[in-house]
């Protein structure tokens, strides 16, 4: 995280360094976000087991940002903080496609009762989630809220 956070910091701060990316317009940093997935042991158990979670976080940057762009980026970080091994973060691009999402608010460890409700949405607009790996916006920063505070997007893919 603290390389995702430093690359996307370096980018939202170069015009304040001298320099101003094309199409360049003052933004917040957006939230983290993760992928999902359980790994082919989770997928065969009945239960829940949180040993068998696969994920990928992210963080979403502005449509200027290009690989150019972010390359300088990488630079730049890597020129103030050598001990982050930033040359493992990439820039690639993701399309969700159709999916439902819903804001859950609470504890991550009570997230199945929002999925039901997605799910249950789901059976009464005859729509279809098509795999069980998951999106997750992070709203509200886990190490500064109370658990029974926290905001996160779920969001998954369906079709019709």
């Amino acid at each position: 995280m603290e390389i995702l956070y430093a690359l996307s910091y370096s980018i939202r701060m170069m015009p304040k360094g001298g320099y101003t990316p094309k199409d360049y317009y003052e933004y917040t940093v957006f939230p983290l976000e993760g992928i999902w997935d359980l790994d082919e042991e989770g997928r065969k158990l009945d239960y829940l087991n949180k040993n068998h979670f696969v994920y990928q976080l992210m963080i979403r940057q502005p449509d200027f940002v290009t690989r150019e762009l972010f390359q300088r980026a990488v630079e730049s970080v890597r020129a103030k903080k050598k001990h982050l091994p930033v040359d493992t973060a990439t820039l690639e691009s993701f399309s969700d496609g159709l999916c439902v999402q819903m804001m859950h608010h609470g504890s991550y460890d009570k997230e199945p009762e929002t999925f039901s409700k997605m799910e249950k949405y789901c059976e009464e607009q005859g729509l279809i989630r098509i795999e069980k790996s998951h999106r997750e916006i992070y709203i509200t920063d886990a190490r500064r809220t109370a658990p029974e505070k926290l905001k996160t997007v779920l969001r998954f893919k369906v079709s019709k």
